[in-house]
């Protein structure tokens, strides 16, 4: 028996043609899909292919939030990023002077990044956006968890970039004692 019987695999795939439409407004075999396209796609395809490989397969339209947080805590054992445990003396150094026995682990702004496109991907894949499991609750409060633990942990603050405004121009007043007089139509026709 075919333990992937019930997972089709057209459940998983991107629509090429939404794909290069979005990148830009040519027509989609003239393009090239952009970088970020293409790393959406490779995203996607990891996904889907930890779906399948799931005991028991799962099919992307039953996925939940809580099998996204399975795959992000599945990608942690990738990782590259040390985060020291709260035991460590190293704990809260952003520089530690020595290597620690301190676990490696996705790095926060690499989830973050890797559920924006997910979250994308999926819709494009003809899901509906208000049953995108990559934008459920418990995701967001695990990545925001993540972001705060390992702010602690590394000594390093997330804190969201302020946006550079651009200068605001100065509105050229009159003062009141100017020679600025108000213009007045005559009474009659104001068309």
């Amino acid at each position: 028996m075919d333990p992937y019987a019930d997972v089709e695999s057209s459940d998983y795939s991107i629509n090429p043609n939404i794909v290069a439409s979005a990148s830009s407004s040519s027509p989609p075999a003239a393009t090239t899909p952009s970088r970020y396209e293409n790393q959406k796609r490779r995203d996607w395809n990891t996904f889907c292919q930890y779906l399948k490989n799931h005991r028991p397969p799962l099919a992307l339209s039953r996925c939940s939030g809580a099998n996204v947080l399975e795959f992000l805590r599945y990608l942690d054992q990738f990782g590259k990023t040390k985060v020291h445990t709260p035991v460590c003396p190293f704990y809260g150094h952003p520089n530690p002077p020595c290597p620690c026995p301190c676990p490696l682990r996705q790095a926060w702004g690499s989830l973050d990044a890797l559920i924006g496109r997910l979250r994308a991907a999926y819709e494009e894949s003809g899901g509906q956006p208000e049953m995108n499991p990559f934008g459920a609750r418990a995701v967001r409060l695990y990545l925001r968890e993540v972001r705060d633990l390992q702010s602690k942990a590394r000594g390093i603050s997330y804190e969201k970039k302020k946006r550079k405004r651009p200068p605001q121009q100065e509105h050229q007043q009159f003062p009141n004692n100017s020679s600025f007089q108000a213009f007045t139509l005559p009474p009659g026709d104001h068309t």
